[in-house]
């Protein structure tokens, strides 16, 4: 299961009660890794202004149905008008596709928050694992707020980026380029996905 945070206007998934990783794999299969929160991404063109790892923390039990051993990380980012979220845990997770289903439910049924663009499977333009990505519709104080996100996991993560920009806060859902996203999103994972020497 998984639920929302909402950090400075950007929708933020947190794992509430046990979520797990996505992507492909199965349990405890590849190499390990850890969740990190760099303090800059995708060369300084984002910069950490909040580090939300012990808010996120706080509300992610250590066990739950499909993660074990779990730990949250994340933070808020900022570069031009553009916002990121960057969230996510990091343990052992028994099915990596259904983690990343349930984050991404999570996202979506929240209060508030409406489907726009269907969550997809996008392979990076220079290669790389999948993610999925799509765009939800957040009523934040009676303002519409176009929220574009990809989401990626393995058997020991799951990560999630969710965007904002503020000189296009209504963007229209359909008009956002998530191949464009799930290229910088997989540079981003390659930034805070980091192994576990554990």
């Amino acid at each position: 299961m998984a639920g929302v945070l909402v950090i400075g206007g950007v929708i933020a998934p947190a794992v509430l009660s046990g979520g797990g990783g996505g992507g492909t794999g199965t349990s405890s299969a590849g190499p390990k890794y850890k969740i990190t929160v760099p303090q800059s991404l995708v060369g300084g063109k984002y910069s950490l202004t909040k580090d939300v790892s012990q808010q996120m923390g706080a509300q992610v039990p250590s066990d739950g149905v499909n993660a074990h051993d779990v730990r949250a990380a994340g933070g808020q980012y900022t570069g031009g008008t553009k916002s990121l979220v960057v969230s996510g845990i990091y343990g052992s997770m028994d099915d990596p596709e259904e983690g990343i289903d349930h984050m991404i439910n999570g996202m979506t049924t929240s209060p508030g928050v409406e489907v726009a663009v269907a969550d997809k499977e996008f392979t990076p333009s220079g290669g790389g694992e999948p993610l999925k990505c799509g765009v939800d519709v957040k009523q934040v104080a009676g303002q519409k707020v176009t929220v574009p996100f990809c989401a990626w996991g393995t058997s020991s993560t799951t990560g999630t980026v969710a965007q904002t920009d503020a000189a296009e806060l209504e963007k229209a859902p359909d008009s956002v380029d998530l191949q464009d996203l799930a290229d910088e999103v997989s540079k981003i994972r390659s930034e805070v996905q980091v192994p576990d020497g554990g």
